[in-house]
């Protein structure tokens, strides 16, 4: 498992992918990202999703941020760090990390639409390969079970992308309280923190 370097996020933008399927959480992520950002004085420009949002189809976003963003850059090789809520989208989407990049794992696994149908079949040596490209794999899902809601694993991963940024714990738990409905507040940020602590080395 791999150290995620610390980044000062004031200078050169820097680019987030986040890539799931549909019901882990993607978007709402990438909102919370966005709007941290923007909380902490950065300017901020948020892809389109890609993909299909719906239960099981893939979903990929990109948040840039910075002082200053001119442009909105996607291309393989451009993204300072992957976020990825599951290994096979990770795989996926390993061409878009550029060189030095961090890349953010959760160990869950779930079979895509074309597996589930029987047009594929399923990666071999997933976990090698993340290893390879010096991936930080969090057991997202048991840490946002002991906070109190496995769906929030989206979550808990904010929480280790946190540890590598240099905006203040405080605002993004802010942006929870805001932007989540009042139930699920205390367990989002409780989520949040396990991610925050979780060991990256």
């Amino acid at each position: 498992m791999s150290q995620l370097s610390h980044t000062t996020t004031g200078q050169a933008p820097l680019t987030v992918l986040l890539c799931g399927v549909g019901g882990q959480g993607t978007i709402l992520a990438a909102d919370l990202l966005a709007h941290s950002a923007m909380a902490a004085g950065r300017q901020v420009k948020l892809s389109e999703i890609h993909g299909m949002s719906q239960r099981g189809g893939a979903v990929t976003t990109v948040v840039r941020f910075g002082e200053a963003v001119a442009s909105m850059v996607t291309d393989p090789g451009c993204a300072d760090f992957i976020v990825a809520f599951e290994t096979t989208e990770a795989l996926r989407n390993l061409s878009y990390l550029k060189v030095g990049g961090g890349l953010i794992v959760s160990e869950e696994t779930i079979k895509p639409l074309s597996v589930l149908a029987g047009n594929a079949a399923m990666p071999t040596a997933v976990a090698d390969t993340l290893g390879d490209a010096g991936a930080c794999l969090v057991p997202a899902v048991c840490l946002a079970q002991e906070a109190g809601n496995p769906k929030c694993s989206n979550v808990v991963l904010l929480g280790v992308l946190a540890q590598a940024l240099d905006f203040p714990p405080a605002i993004w738990e802010e942006q929870i309280a805001h932007r989540l409905p009042a139930h699920l507040v205390a367990v989002n940020a409780k989520a949040f923190r396990a991610g925050f602590s979780f060991n990256t080395t």
